[in-house]
């Protein structure tokens, strides 16, 4: 009996799981920014998030709940309480920090080209010269199912696609590092993309609600924080207008509004989108012919569109259709990320464009670099694949706490401010962004509920590029030296 019951605890142990633990690794580097060699030591790897897990009422313990996979990069022999650390995410939902990681933010870059010149593959990876390193220590971060992010065994991932929880656990993982390295009294940032304006504006606040944890600045870059500007639902007439000075400017980098300058372009697409525009759309079908008609005109000179195809779709250029008819003629698509970038569809009867061309221009080169850097250069070994954009995630991710209501996050920020008068906004827009269009971002901006004294705390920069401005290289470069201006600025030092 005794050696049946040593075989079934011996049964028991072997299949038990091993419980997570944090993988880390660091590595020595240095680059040259300026002329002076940066010393800095980078950290990767994943830590396991653990929660205070209570069943009626009892306290059960802290039990792993994911392991989420981050980057961290340290100035040598700096003073921590000095140094600022900035904290960054890119957007989807689901996907990986490696744009802003590998495109602009940290200390080597992905060599990927542009429009026109786009590098062809294996690729290459170089020092960035311009990297925030420079002014910031920087944390990139995978939230759950992306990059090598994953729930433990035995949790369901779908616990953390959703508004809140994602929140909850990056704000965690923030903590977390803050904590671990001793950098509570440090200046602190957060630079979020797309869906991570949404997440860093959440963040802003419950950072400081759940920890109080006040932060010196938010970074938005290609902003979303009001869904009801982007999303083309009956009814909503309000992306029709937000979109159309985007429209024009992408139809004047593809010579279909040759007579102005972009700036005059933009200066009318506007005016007429805030005026004429809306006007006429609010009046439905009692809109007189003769104004009709003066709305119809208006909108091909802007667009490029025809006068035909406008009337056909009642006013309303919807962006994905936009995308698809504009070089319809030269048998081409247009970008949703990235405007200036141009594609193929197998059918051109088809309405929309089969896949984004900018998104296929850039996939390859970046998924390369990165899965070579953070095994060869930077030493850390995983064979789960790296998952640069979760496509199941995005799908079915929760907006539960939003349900009757349109998803907006601008009062969160707002909120943020009014709580914290201290805290600067950094907001940056490409002319090209499609997917979310400077002209949304302003009305937005526009509307935030914060007193006179605080709208100096925002500024709002502008690229001639598109979603990722940092592939193209003048404005890459210009924007490296924005951001360091808003870190310095920022800082309180």
């Amino acid at each position: 009996m005794a050696d049946e019951e040593q075989t079934e605890t011996k049964s028991d142990t072997e299949t038990k799981p091993a419980k997570p633990v944090d993988d880390l690794v660091t590595s020595q580097h240095t680059v040259t920014v300026d002329g002076q060699e940066l010393r800095y030591t980078a950290t990767t790897g994943r830590i396991v998030l653990r929660e205070e897990v209570y069943t009626d009422g009892k306290f059960e313990g802290l039990k792993p709940k994911a392991e989420v996979f981050l980057t961290a990069y340290t100035l040598d022999d700096a003073d921590a309480a000095d140094r600022p650390v900035t904290f960054a995410f890119n957007g989807g939902p689901g996907s990986s920090s490696i744009w802003l990681h590998l495109g602009l933010l940290g200390p080597r870059r992905v060599v990927s080209g542009d429009v026109g010149e786009l590098a062809p593959p294996p690729y290459s990876i170089v020092d960035n010269e311009e990297t925030l390193l420079k002014y910031s220590d920087v944390v990139f971060i995978d939230p759950v199912s992306t990059g090598f992010s994953r729930a433990v065994e035995g949790e369901k991932p779908g616990d953390y696609h959703g508004f809140t929880r994602d929140l909850e656990s990056v704000g965690e993982v923030i903590r977390l590092w803050t904590s671990r390295n001793g950098r509570w009294m440090s200046p602190k940032f957060l630079a979020g993309e797309s869906y991570g304006t949404t997440r860093a504006a959440g963040l802003a606040a419950h950072l400081q609600q759940r920890y109080g944890m006040y932060l010196n600045g938010v970074m938005l870059i290609s902003v979303v924080l009001e869904f009801g500007t982007l999303d083309f639902t009956p009814g909503n007439d309000l992306p029709y207008t937000l979109f159309l000075p985007t429209y024009a400017a992408i139809a004047h980098y593809h010579g279909l509004v040759p007579d102005q300058t972009l700036e005059e372009l933009l200066a009318d697409a506007e005016r007429f989108a805030a005026g004429r525009y809306p006007n006429a759309l609010a009046q439905g079908n009692r809109i007189p012919a003769d104004y009709r008609a003066e709305v119809v005109t208006r909108l091909a000179a802007l667009t490029g569109l025809s006068e035909d195809y406008i009337d056909r779709v009642n006013l309303r250029i919807e962006h994905m259709r936009f995308f698809g008819e504009l070089l319809r003629s030269r048998r081409q698509t247009v970008g949703r990320i990235d405007g200036r970038f141009t594609g193929w569809n197998a059918d051109y009867g088809s309405e929309t464009p089969e896949r984004d061309p900018s998104m296929n221009a850039i996939t390859g080169p970046y998924a390369a670099a990165l899965n070579h850097y953070v095994r060869v250069e930077l030493g850390y070994e995983n064979d789960l694949p790296y998952e640069v954009l979760n496509m199941d995630a995005a799908k079915n991710w929760s907006f539960k706490e939003f349900e009757g209501q349109q998803i907006m996050v601008a009062d969160k920020l707002a909120e943020a401010m009014r709580v914290n008068p201290h805290l600067k906004v950094y907001v940056a827009s490409g002319h090209y962004d499609g997917a979310t269009p400077y002209f949304a971002t302003e009305h937005t901006l526009a509307r935030l509920q914060i007193p006179a004294d605080l709208t100096p705390n925002i500024e709002t920069k502008y690229y001639p590029a598109g979603h990722m401005m940092y592939i193209h290289e003048d404005s890459r470069i210009q924007q490296s030296a924005d951001l360091g201006t808003f870190i310095g600025d920022a800082s309180n030092r």
